[in-house]
């Protein structure tokens, strides 16, 4: 280990800020061979990828003030050259092979003490060579590249792309399938005079411009690198809260149900009618676990289990609020047959249509609508919709405020939640929170939106952030992530959205407990009203009825 490498990458960055040319040096020497290697991955040309890793340290020298985590600085030079890269590749369709150029020029570039002459390819070989690499997917190229560039080294490469070194082994042994054995001995020799060196270093140091940074910029980057962290965690506690807020609404809502029921055949409609959404809800959400692992182990089809996940939280989403719509109905007819069929059982008055403790209607009233319009009890076929400022039963329209089975409200607490904020098993709304959300900023365990953060699934129309797979148009970071830049320098920039501060994702998170208060309140008033045994009991021969 050189005392290159024993100098941290924050420290470098700080003393680079603080403008040392000198430290600068010590992170090209230390990430060049990498950034090269990725070039030459993408471009097949050892010179036009030493121009390009070039150019990606005089714009990181340039942009350098606005690295948030000194310590992410491989990744985020990795960004720059990826980035340059694909504009490379947008701007000229290239042929790599009829513009490999002869290495010549390596006379100028050692990278170890032999004469120059002795290293250099001439430019058959580097055809020979390209024709060989441009064969492997790009997805096994690069581990290949890198590990021949790095002296062998499968920590090397597990390090440079993130990966663990299973899946480094895994690629590199895929990708010398790919090579044909009788080329291969030749690509190893060759890729391993190809390594740029101190001339490199040099070139990249003196062609650096004025440092723009300024002393104040270097003491902020650490809180910066905080604001990070931060802004992950209260990510990952907002998605937390959302999808535990589900659970407890289900267990919330399957004690008033039974608080409800009057007869045995509510009663068993009620567990059966919970369990079934419960375990339905966390069956759908153990299969997105098992798709996102079996992306990791079949990494090559990653595309491919992405979307069948997509498919299934899409069929969740229009699925669930057809489906309570359904049992809701189920319910009231429910209700009204057991009033025919056991009258008895409904004599207490507080089981009568209509009666105080069933159902509250506030007297006062703003442009003539109900301040306060709560339903305790299950209602019959033909009962309306629960309607006021704060509306409270199996379905809930509120101008204001509204929870229940089906709330529709500006804010709206649910099994299915409709409005500007909604939070529920699943949300629809401008800010939507649940097991899954959909809106225009959407959190839960499952995402879709404009902008989406989930523990399992996130489709974003702008930007995705994911612990599994991460979908957007623009910007995506997770484990299993697809837009236009995924998991690089870009998208981490694109991500750090000012607007979106961690403190907007901790109120979330308050939003989101204090959202279970009228819930638990409507469980417990309607334990108050409706809960024990009804007055009037029925006869023996009336409860043989029942079976």
């Amino acid at each position: 280990m050189t005392s290159v490498d024993l100098i941290p990458d924050a420290e470098l960055v700080a003393a680079c800020l603080g403008g040392d040319r000198e430290a600068f040096g010590r992170i090209v020497e230390r990430y060049q061979r990498l950034l090269c290697s990725l070039g030459y991955s993408a471009t097949g040309s050892l010179s036009e990828s030493e121009d390009l890793a070039q150019e990606a340290f005089v714009d990181a020298w340039r942009q350098l003030c606005t690295l948030r985590e000194p310590e992410k600085l491989r990744p985020w030079l990795c960004g720059i050259l990826r980035y340059k890269v694909g504009r490379l590749r947008r701007s000229d369709v290239r042929e790599p092979v009829r513009h490999a150029e002869a290495l010549e020029q390596a006379e100028e570039l050692p990278s170890a003490d032999e004469p120059a002459a002795d290293l250099a390819m001439d430019k058959e070989e580097q055809a020979i060579l390209w024709s060989a690499l441009e064969r492997v997917p790009e997805l096994y190229r690069e581990p290949l590249v890198l590990y021949y560039r790095e002296h062998r080294s499968v920590e090397h490469v597990a390090v440079a792309l993130d990966l663990t070194e299973d899946a480094v082994k895994q690629r590199l042994a895929r990708g010398r399938k790919i090579l044909q054995e009788r080329v291969l001995s030749f690509v190893e020799g060759a890729l391993s005079r190809s390594t740029p060196g101190r001339v490199f270093t040099l070139g990249v140091v003196a062609a650096l411009p004025a440092m723009l940074a300024t002393p104040a910029k270097a003491a902020g980057i650490g809180a910066a690198a905080a604001h990070g962290t931060l802004m992950a965690k209260s990510t990952g506690l907002a998605a937390l809260l959302a999808s535990i807020s589900g659970v407890v609404s289900t267990v919330l809502a399957l004690r008033a149900s039974l608080d409800q029921a009057r007869t045995p055949r509510e009663r068993r409609a009620v567990v059966k009618i919970t369990l079934g959404v419960f375990f339905g809800a966390l069956g759908l959400l153990v299969v997105l676990y098992l798709i996102r692992a079996a992306a990791f182990h079949w990494w090559e089809s990653r595309a491919i289990f992405a979307g069948i996940a997509q498919v299934l939280v899409l069929a969740f989403v229009v699925g669930l609020p057809v489906a309570m719509l359904r049992v809701m109905r189920g319910m009231r007819a429910l209700r009204s047959a057991e009033r025919r069929r056991h009258p008895e059982l409904f004599r207490d008055p507080r089981d009568q249509v209509g009666s105080s403790a069933g159902e509250y209607r506030s007297r006062l009233k703003l442009l003539g609508v109900p301040l306060v319009h709560i339903r305790f009890s299950t209602p019959d076929e033909g009962e309306r919709p629960v309607f006021g400022w704060f509306a409270g039963g199996d379905r809930a329209y509120g101008l204001l405020f509204a929870w229940g089975g089906y709330a529709v409200a500006p804010v709206s607490v649910g099994a299915v939640a409709i409005g500007l904020l909604a939070i529920g098993s699943l949300s629809v709304g401008v800010i939507s929170l649940g097991t899954a959300g959909v809106g225009l900023l959407a959190v839960g365990c499952m995402a879709v939106g404009v902008k989406a953060y989930a523990w399992l699934s996130a489709l974003g129309w702008q930007t995705a952030t994911g612990g599994g797979f991460a979908i957007a148009r623009l910007a995506a970071e997770g484990p299993v992530a697809f837009a236009q830049h995924a998991n690089d320098a870009i998208a981490r920039q694109i991500l750090a959205d000012p607007h979106a501060e961690q403190s907007q994702m901790l109120l979330l998170s308050v939003i989101t407990v204090l959202s279970l208060a009228p819930i638990a309140y409507y469980a417990r008033a309607v334990r108050h009203r409706l809960g024990g045994r009804p007055r009037t009991q029925p006869t023996a021969a009336n409860g043989d009825g029942d079976k």
